[in-house]
């Protein structure tokens, strides 16, 4: 295990012990609310019986999803924590959901074109080498499977509602590929504050140009692509607040990809 990964695995004990909202398992579901959280607007199709990945995704959040819509899920994560919260989820619901320790940078613990869909929640941003996750990922996935993950806006990584400056947002931080960006949590990541806050983030900027290429050199087809908005955005918000950062920058983007090695 790298430096990387240790902070990381450091870095997301904390969070599972200060009840960050993403360390939350979701024990509210039926199938209706899970579709609705997975695929509001109709990317991934029916789901009965087929094998996802969650990848870098535990907290019993997207896997309780998938496996209420009838689909075989394994759970690939770093934090011993966050599977734990996945395997909970699973016994709440009376499902039985994989879980396997490890890296995303390495999935040799998993068979080759095993899957139909990789989920990949937020998280690429966590490791330096945006490619070498693609070519995991490759590996893992059938031909004609779905990739679907989330990553930071690469243009707007940084910038927090802390910068608010009177006219507007300031980005600080330079556009380089690679570049470590720190940032303390936001407030709504916690209901109450922690006993111990956790370590601030610490995320690499990967550019639009590397996502993309990234992704057409591993055989991925790009199928769609949004500006992913979790928390609704209000231009009435008072400036400075989450609420009125994300009605000026959007932090998050989101892509599906088929996986066509032939094309």
């Amino acid at each position: 295990m790298d430096e990387v990964a240790e902070y990381n695995v450091e870095r997301w004990r904390a969070l599972a012990e200060g009840g960050a909202l993403y360390t939350r398992p979701l024990l509210d579901l039926d199938a209706e609310k899970a579709r609705a959280r997975l695929d509001p607007v109709g990317w991934l199709g029916e789901l009965e019986g087929r094998r996802v990945l969650c990848l870098a995704g535990g907290g019993g959040r997207e896997s309780a999803c998938f496996s209420l819509l009838g689909a075989q899920v394994t759970v690939f994560d770093l934090s011993p924590e966050q599977l734990a919260r996945d395997r909970l989820a699973a016994a709440h619901y009376g499902k039985e959901v994989e879980t396997v320790r490890g890296d995303m940078r390495d999935l040799s613990a998993l068979r080759g074109a095993a899957f139909d869909l990789v989920w990949h929640a937020y998280s690429i941003n966590f490791v330096p080498d945006a490619r070498a996750v693609f070519g995991e990922v490759a590996r893992v996935v059938r031909p004609g499977g779905l990739y679907r993950f989330m990553c930071a806006n690469p243009f707007a990584l940084g910038a927090s509602p802390r910068d608010w400056d009177g006219r507007g947002y300031a980005l600080s931080h330079t556009y380089a590929e690679g570049e470590v960006v720190t940032n303390v949590d936001e407030r709504w990541v916690y209901e109450r504050e922690p006993r111990e806050p956790a370590p601030p983030s610490r995320e690499y900027r990967h550019g639009l140009g590397t996502l993309l290429d990234g992704l057409a050199g591993q055989g991925f087809r790009l199928l769609r692509a949004t500006e992913d908005v979790s928390t609704y955005p209000d231009t009435s918000a008072e400036p400075g607040t989450w609420l009125h950062f994300v009605s000026v920058v959007r932090p998050w983007l989101a892509f599906l990809s088929t996986y066509d090695p032939a094309a």
